[in-house]
Formats: structure tokens, sequence, C-alpha cells
């Protein structure tokens, strides 16, 4: 069975999961994205990677965009000979703002892209001639690796995802945020392992607490997506921030002054960062939330973000890093329960430009694995 001669191109959004009360839920994919491009070869592994994470090339085989592929071509049936694997990265990380499950995603579906460019398998192959992996097959085996659902959903499908478990597999709900919905993250100077956030939480909570938080989330949902006036009452939480606040004094503290100000603001994820939605609120600006940032004093770097629409998507050909024209597609996100509910309806608002500089060279450890 030959390997496509040519370069798979893919492309992950940053996303930001909880969004306060939807603890391992919600999730919203934003315009931040890391690149990865990967061939099949001859023969090896060969790993580069510019930006965020750059140090983390070295990992090779335990690096997590390469766990992710070989597990993917593990559950094809069919592995590569060799690989080489280029990565731009502009997500930080240890932040809150998905690296991991954009590493897992990127991984995986590029891995599919590979297998579907197969050509016709030699006489006497083992799974010669079987199919590659199935969009639920895709998602299953990303939101395996990550341990949870929330993060890697949004990633493939992007927009506003509600991800569970059900019959022993994720499942997840795709909604479009209304165009007004303009997110910024304020990204923290300092990483925090997710490993460490999820330590301090308490084994049970309060009846009382978890009764307001089933409340606030289906408010969240409707805030996202009908009624953004109610954005600072649905992004209460009370089942996660006030116990991780003793590990991120500055988030919790950042948090709670945008919040005074009228702001709904809450943690990106597991933290440190903070996600906010001062354009949602008519009393409170973009300017108002950049004061409060500023008077901190502690380097947060404040980034206005859209939403990304999208999700994962794949390049065929030659890539073309300047134009925004490249023949991109979509990962269809299709076979999980239900088909990109509301995207068939109207055409969605295209992403303005974000800011997508890199944030320095950072790396970290997931479960032992490096990834970009």
């Amino acid at each position: 069975m030959s390997w496509p001669a040519e370069a798979v191109m893919v492309r992950v959004p940053a996303t930001s999961a909880n969004l306060g009360p939807g603890f391992d839920a919600l999730g919203l994919a934003l315009a931040l994205h890391d690149e990865l491009e990967v061939r099949a070869t001859r023969g090896g592994l060969s790993v580069e990677v510019s930006g965020v994470g750059a140090d983390t090339a070295a990992a090779g085989e335990g690096h997590l965009i390469v766990r992710a592929m070989r597990a993917a071509f593990a559950a094809a049936g069919s592995q590569p000979p060799g690989l080489a694997l280029r990565c731009v990265n502009r997500i930080p990380h240890g932040r809150g703002l998905g690296s991991s499950a954009a590493a897992i995603v990127a991984g995986v579906v590029a891995a599919r892209a590979l297998l579907a460019g197969r050509g016709a398998p030699g006489a006497g192959e083992p799974n010669a001639g079987e199919p590659g992996l199935t969009d639920a097959e895709v998602y299953a085996l990303a939101a395996e690796i990550e341990g949870h659902p929330d993060n890697v959903a949004a990633c493939l499908v992007g927009g506003l995802t509600i991800a569970w478990l059900e019959d022993g597999g994720p499942r997840l709900v795709r909604l479009s945020p209304l165009p007004e919905i303009k997110p910024v993250v304020c990204i923290s100077p300092n990483a925090l392992a997710t490993a460490q956030a999820r330590k301090v939480l308490p084994e049970t909570v309060r009846h009382a607490d978890a009764a307001t938080n089933v409340g606030r989330s289906a408010l969240l949902v409707a805030a996202l997506t009908a009624a953004p006036a109610v954005l600072l009452a649905a992004t209460q939480d009370l089942l996660h921030q006030p116990y991780r606040a003793p590990v991120m004094p500055d988030t919790a503290g950042l948090v709670n002054r945008l919040r005074g100000a009228g702001i709904p603001a809450v943690v990106s994820g597991a933290g440190p960062s903070v996600l906010a939605f001062p354009a949602a609120e008519s009393s409170a600006g973009l300017g108002v939330l950049g004061s409060i940032v500023k008077e901190t004093g502690n380097g947060w770097l404040v980034s206005p973000l859209d939403v990304d629409r999208q999700g994962a998507s794949v390049q065929s050909g030659p890539p073309d890093a300047t134009s925004s024209n490249a023949p991109r597609k979509a990962w269809p996100g299709r076979g999980l329960g239900q088909e990109r509910p509301g995207s068939a309806a109207s055409p969605e608002p295209q992403d303005r430009p974000s800011s997508s500089a890199t944030h320095g060279q950072l790396s970290r450890e997931y479960r032992g694995l490096s990834w970009c």
C-alpha cells in the first residue's frame, strides 16, 4: 500500500472550556491557531517546531502530536514507514487555552488525511482496503487521549459545543454563537498545569451550588446564542473557580474585578488565563477591560479573538501561508449524534484577523508526553 507523497496541512484552533458554570461540558473555539504540516516518508521520524514549545521537537516519538498520530494509525491498522512533521505554534501552553487538545486533534486529523490518501493496497497486506477512521472514531480517539471531551469537541467542529459521555463514548452538539459575541482572552504570564488545577477541587459539593450551576449553564447557552444581555449572570460559577482561587490568586482577582465592573469574565479552562466578553455588555467595553487589566500590573497579554467557526481544517497540496484563500476542508463533525446544528441555516460570519503572535517559548508535560 503506497502512502501519499504530498504533505497534509492541518490547522486547529485554541479553545476555552467550562466558560464558567459549564464544567467539563461547554467549549468555545477561538481564532488563534496552531498549524501542522506532515508527510509520510520512507523511514524515520523528523519533528520541527517553531513558535511556542520549540524545544519539544526533541521529544521524538514522545511528542504528543506524534503519539496522537501513532494512535490513529494503530486504530486504522496501518502505520507509515516514516513521518516528517513541521509545527507552527501560536497557542500558549499551560494557560487554559486547549493546547493539548489542539495537538491531539491535529495529530489524529492529519493521520486520517494521510490514511485517506493511500494508494491501492499490495497483495497480502494486512487490513488492506479497509476504510480509515470515521468522524465518530476521530472524536472518540482524541477525547480518549485528552482524557475529557470538552476542548476536543470545540477544536474539532468550532463554534460553541456541548460535550458529554453516553454509552461509553463522547457525544457533542455544536451551536453557533451570535455574531456580536467577541471574546477577549487575558493570557497569564505564568503557566499552570491542568493536573494542579484539578487537584484542588473537592470530591463533593453543596446541592445548592450544583443546582445554581445547572441553571447558569442552561442560561449561558441561551446567552451565547440568543440573549447576550444575560451573560454576566450566566457566567457565574460555584463548582470549580472558587476552589481554584488559592492556586491562581491573580486570576481570581482579575475575574472578580472585571465582573465587578459589569464585564462577564471567567477562568479559561483550568486557568490561569481569563476569558471575557466585554462587547456583549453595553455598559463596559474593551477600553474598560484594558484599564482594569493594566491596573493589576501582572503582565497579562490582552488578545481580542473571534470565535473560530470552522474548527479543525485540512489543506491538500502546496501550502500558502500568506493567503487566506488556501483551499481547506473543515472537519465535518458528522456521525456524532448531531450534524453541526445551526450551521446550515445561514452563512456564519467570517473570523476577523486576530492577534496570533507567538507568546514566548513555552513547554510543559501532559501525562509524561510533550507536545508542540
